[in-house]
């Protein structure tokens, strides 16, 4: 163990995290039921104790650190691991919690579930927080592991494996579309192969990959076509398509949501692509908890009748 950490008052920790939150003392203090200057001893006790500053005003505001700012994500983890194990001790109950679920997303799977699923909990669960976090890998392994993300949103195809105590739960399925600007000179209707293999075309890759879903169906039919862009996020897409004349293939359900705010045209691809299918990842370790296995409930419910608004017949 660390020397620093064993002279530490670890109750210091939560007005640490409280206040790298709020940028308050005043928000800070209210958070933890203490009053404004007892907070302010606590944080000169975390001076003296780290050797920093930690905190500077600015105006209303206390801006942190760099060293702050360094240990802001590994003090907010392990708070949090160490809240939700302690939680599991405790029953649940959504009506009066207030713990904090986490979710490990892309700009397009969170724009598919929070607002059904927030819509869902407001009235049975008033109290509970989510926080969306960027996922920078198709499923977040290790995050899922220790604990620092609860559920992990992602889309599966046939080539991925899954480690052991990684759980997926299928929740939408559903069609590639082809968009176009509404004024594209070249394309007004489902185009041929050989015109869609003549446009320039923007990619979406969140996680850094050479290729898209789409590129590996057309390598693997010896094709190839133009990428003009690359981008990790789905949402800004479409406005970039409505006022260009480059193609874009992605799932049907952003592309009709998005439709009349982008000025869009939507049109069949070409070729035949395997459909989207969208999946929930957890981990076997959590699943136990009477919060993990409430929340699992609520999202199968929610994923249940999205998949029924999705296929009505």
């Amino acid at each position: 163990m660390h020397s620093t950490l064993r002279r530490l008052d670890l109750n210091l920790l939560l007005a640490f995290d409280a206040l790298y939150r709020h940028r308050s003392v005043t928000r800070a203090a209210y958070e933890l039921s203490i009053s404004a200057s007892a907070f302010s001893h606590a944080l000169g006790r975390l001076r003296d104790a780290l050797n920093d500053e930690l905190f500077i005003r600015q105006g209303n505001r206390m801006h942190p650190t760099q060293r702050a700012d360094q240990l802001a994500t590994a003090v907010g983890a392990s708070l949090k691991l160490l809240g939700d194990q302690l939680a599991e001790w405790e029953p649940f109950d959504p009506a009066t919690s207030q713990r904090t679920f986490v979710f490990a997303a892309s700009d397009y799977t969170a724009f598919a579930l929070l607002p059904g699923l927030i819509r869902q909990l407001q009235g049975s669960a008033p109290g509970l927080c989510l926080r969306v976090v960027y996922c920078d890998r198709k499923v977040s392994i290790e995050d899922l592991a220790s604990g620092r993300i609860d559920f992990a949103l992602g889309y599966s195809e046939d080539r991925d494996t899954l480690p052991a105590g990684i759980h997926s739960e299928d929740w939408l399925q559903d069609d590639y579309v082809l968009i176009a600007s509404q004024h594209h000179p070249r394309i007004q209707g489902p185009p041929e192969l050989s015109a869609y293999l003549a446009e320039r075309h923007v990619v979406i890759t969140p996680w850094g990959e050479t290729l898209g879903v789409v590129d590996h169906v057309l390598q693997a039919m010896g094709l190839q076509r133009q990428v003009a862009l690359q981008l990790p996020a789905v949402m800004v897409a479409p406005f970039i398509i409505a006022d260009s004349e480059w193609l874009m293939t992605l799932p049907r359900p952003a592309a009709v949501a998005l439709q009349a705010a982008a000025g869009i045209a939507l049109y069949p691809p070409p070729f035949k692509i395997a459909p989207y299918r969208l999946k929930l990842y957890s981990h076997s370790k959590y699943a136990r908890s009477d919060a993990h296995q409430w929340m699992s409930a609520q999202l199968k419910t929610l994923f249940a009748a999205q998949r029924s608004a999705a296929n009505p017949g």
